[in-house]
């Protein structure tokens, strides 16, 4: 009979603890979810970063015209509207124009390469060796000549941020593109130098093989591992992602280098 059919209700007190309940898991899950999203805006901006890069020396061998890789000057305006996302430019008329490039507007040039709070803090032309990053870590141990020389490679530049240019075969020099996510106050010689600002602001290195188009995304190198690297006499140069905190162990580096050459 309809009459014998029992309904099943809750009570208004049983509904307020679930809700209760269900608000207090959200207040655990969101902060831990929204820090783990934190932790991953700075690779993943390094990672789109990598592809612009393969993307435009792909597009320079395609189009056979130079292109070139820069950041905004002062009081100019990257595609965004801002000035933390790099700029696409080709040289379009290399013999009736020559050095006179334009943006490139097509949609992978343009767009989020680095995500909220990310941004890049220098550009360093040529390929990394353990003296460069000695003489930029511990530039008060260096000797007076080193120092004069350290100046006068950094003077041919008027900015941190030289230009990247890609040849029309795909060949350029190598470039190291430093990403973090600290604040845009801090300078990249505190980020380097400085200890504390270091270890509180990572960052990532993305690393271009201009000879070979090979492109690695490379944490900095503690002092340990760059003893290890000194003693044996290897270049700081892994050719592999490398972005773990853990440090690099010596066998781990002839796994690295073996396997490369195999």
């Amino acid at each position: 009979m309809l009459g014998d059919c029992k309904r099943v209700a809750f009570t208004l007190v049983e509904i307020v603890m679930v809700v209760a309940l269900v608000l207090v898991i959200v207040s655990f899950a969101v902060p831990s979810m929204m820090s783990d999203i934190e932790k991953r805006r700075l690779p993943e901006s390094a990672r789109r970063m990598r592809s612009l890069i393969t993307l435009t020396r792909a597009n320079a061998m395609y189009d056979g015209k130079r292109y070139r890789i820069r950041f905004a000057a002062e009081d100019e305006l990257d595609s965004d509207g801002g000035d933390r996302q790099p700029i696409i430019e080709r040289e379009d008329e290399p013999f009736l124009d020559p050095g006179f490039y334009n943006r490139v507007t097509e949609p992978w040039a343009r767009g989020d390469t680095f995500l909220r709070d990310v941004w890049c803090a220098g550009v360093r032309l040529g390929r990394p060796t353990l003296d460069r990053i000695m003489e930029e870590r511990f530039v008060d141990d260096l000797s007076e000549e080193l120092v004069d020389e350290v100046d006068e490679q950094l003077s041919e530049y008027e900015e941190a941020y030289p230009p990247l240019y890609i040849e029309p075969d795909g060949t350029t020099e190598w470039v190291t593109f430093v990403v973090t996510n600290a604040p845009r106050d801090i300078e990249i010689d505190d980020l380097i130098e400085d200890e504390e600002t270091a270890n509180l602001f990572p960052r990532i290195e993305v690393i271009f093989d201009g000879n070979t188009g090979l492109c690695w995304l490379q944490r900095p190198f503690y002092d340990e591992e760059l003893d290890m690297f000194q003693e044996h006499g290897w270049p700081p140069v892994l050719r592999k992602d490398f972005i773990r905190p853990e440090a690099l162990s010596e066998d781990e580096v002839l796994e690295i280098r073996e396997t490369r050459v195999r």
